[in-house]
């Protein structure tokens, strides 16, 4: 009898071992990554991109964790079908021969609660470290999916000549602020706490 209970315990004990980490699949719909740059130094172009995908990992008790995310680059979007050609085309984007920009790294905890991302940006062909920081990060369970939901409100600065991105330099700043607001859904539904 005293086996069984142990037996039991141990399974109850495996089974919040594996509830520690979790995994959130990116909500495209809800995740746009955009950015903004000068143009010409005149004025101050912002974009986006529509359609992206990716995985979260999340180990609260642990305070570790993981982003992963895709970004289609041929979505790109300045609301300006013109500048979306130009964009795409080989002086910026190249879309046809790098069809995928990708971000990931290890998520980095600051009083209990995600404050950056220490990743690397692929763009171009060229991966490079660029630390993102969280502004604003939170989950909530969705009143009508039943499933939890964490949204988070990143952003970083780098220069586009380090990724090869050097077209037009000379004609104005080549920093590049990137934002991602992002939100991700709990791959399974949460178990009581």
């Amino acid at each position: 009898m005293k086996r069984a209970f142990a037996l039991v315990g141990l399974c109850l004990l495996a089974g919040v071992a594996q509830a520690v980490s979790q995994t959130y699949s990116i909500d495209s719909s809800h995740t746009y990554p955009s950015f903004e740059t000068s143009h010409m130094d005149i004025s101050v172009w912002r974009g986006k991109f529509n359609h992206s995908q990716g995985r979260i990992e999340l180990d609260r008790e642990r305070q570790e964790g993981s982003v992963d995310v895709r970004i289609d680059a041929s979505s790109i979007d300045f609301g300006h079908e013109k500048m979306n050609e130009v964009a795409r085309g080989e002086h910026y984007f190249q879309a046809e021969r790098f069809p995928e920009i990708r971000y990931r790294g290890p998520l980095r905890f600051e009083g209990g609660q995600p404050a950056a991302v220490d990743g690397e940006l692929q763009l171009l062909g060229v991966t490079r470290p660029v630390q993102l920081r969280i502004q604003r990060f939170r989950c909530v369970v969705h009143p009508l999916l039943r499933r939890e939901v964490c949204g988070a409100d990143a952003s970083a600065v780098f220069d586009r000549r380090d990724f090869g991105m050097d077209y037009a330099a000379q004609y104005g700043s080549t920093q590049v602020r990137l934002a991602i607001q992002v939100e991700a859904m709990l791959d399974t539904k949460p178990g009581p706490r």
